[in-house]
């Protein structure tokens, strides 16, 4: 991977020529200290792709990255431009990508280390990016990455759900959650799902068979024998979850590094692994309408710290995006 970061210069009101716009951070800090920067753009290493970046998204790991409680796992390097998911049009490769060229719309993961993604521009490794198939909507394909690739790696790649299997997902209604609910339905599995009984309708239209209101339900009086938990919020709700699931069975989570197994439930940490093939098929999967790409509100570069904010809040179905550029025509 190139070592190439962008150097902020000045704030946007006074833009010089030819500079890009980004979101930047200059040290571990809050979001409201998030600025909107013109940088100097960077030129792609041999193995990297320049995008104009069309679509990014927002994903709980960037308020962690800010915040710096990830700076022993994804050490950041000052100034720093957010966003780790990102689809756009090819404008420049590096001299030995031979897989794209200018022209191609493409989406993908960037290292959280590098970050890169709230930009105009982004400077991307090329094996971390796939073609958006044709007639996906950036917007959508930029929604993929984390939310969807954590889901199925958690999902596949761990827990191994296999039809008949009963599956809880907790914190349903965000933008993992979403994803799971749909990639355990494909897999012939029973879902039940924890969210606030305003997402139930919508959890429900997804494919899961039984949604609890974790506000006015205690979820351990209504599930027995978990084949899978899928813990997004850590915890008490983790803490508890153990004893719902039954022997031989097993507890992912996405909040705790350090879980490991309790008796004779596994116990499993899901590390998303950028994987271009794997995104390359689940984007396949939203094409031929098997996997539905929920978001919840869509903003402008401009407007990228709102989208940030929202995030924070902690009430949103499904997944926030950020619109930076026009789609190419006829894609």
């Amino acid at each position: 991977m190139g070592e190439i970061y962008y150097r902020p210069l000045f704030l946007i009101h006074e833009p010089p020529v030819n500079s890009m716009k980004a979101l930047c951070i200059n040290q571990y800090d809050s979001i409201y200290n998030a600025a909107l920067l013109a940088c100097e753009p960077a030129v792609p290493g041999p193995d990297e792709v320049l995008l104009r970046v069309v679509a990014a998204s927002i994903n709980p790991l960037d308020l962690k990255l800010i915040s710096g409680r990830m700076s022993a796992i994804f050490p950041l390097k000052f100034p720093y431009i957010l966003g780790t998911d990102v689809a756009g049009v090819v404008e420049a490769v590096g001299n030995s990508v031979q897989r794209f060229k200018p022209g191609d719309n493409l989406f993908g993961r960037m290292d959280p280390r590098r970050g890169g993604a709230l930009a105009d521009h982004a400077v991307v490794p090329a094996h971390h990016l796939s073609p958006i198939p044709e007639g996906l909507d950036a917007g959508l394909a930029a929604a993929l990455p984390t939310a969807a690739g954590t889901a199925w790696q958690a999902l596949h790649d761990i827990a191994r759900v296999r039809t008949g299997h009963r599956v809880l997902i907790h914190a349903a209604s965000g933008g993992v959650g979403t994803f799971a609910i749909q990639i355990a339905k494909l897999a012939g599995a029973t879902v039940i799902a924890t969210a606030s009984e305003k997402n139930h309708a919508l959890l429900k239209n997804l494919g899961a068979d039984e949604v609890i209101d974790y506000r006015q339900e205690d979820f351990t009086r209504c599930v027995k024998d978990a084949d899978i938990v899928l813990d997004l919020i850590g915890g008490d709700t983790l803490r508890r979850s153990w004893g719902i699931i039954r022997p031989g069975g097993i507890l992912v989570t996405s909040i705790d590094r350090a879980l490991t197994n309790n008796g004779a439930v596994r116990g499993a940490f899901v590390q998303l692994t950028t994987n271009a093939a794997l995104l390359q098929n689940i984007a396949l999967l939203v094409c031929a309408g098997k996997l539905r790409v929920i978001t919840d509100t869509s903003y402008s570069l401009e407007q990228a710290r709102n989208a940030l904010e929202q995030v924070a809040s902690g009430h949103v179905a499904g997944k926030v995006l950020v619109r930076v550029s026009p789609q190419p025509a006829g894609h």
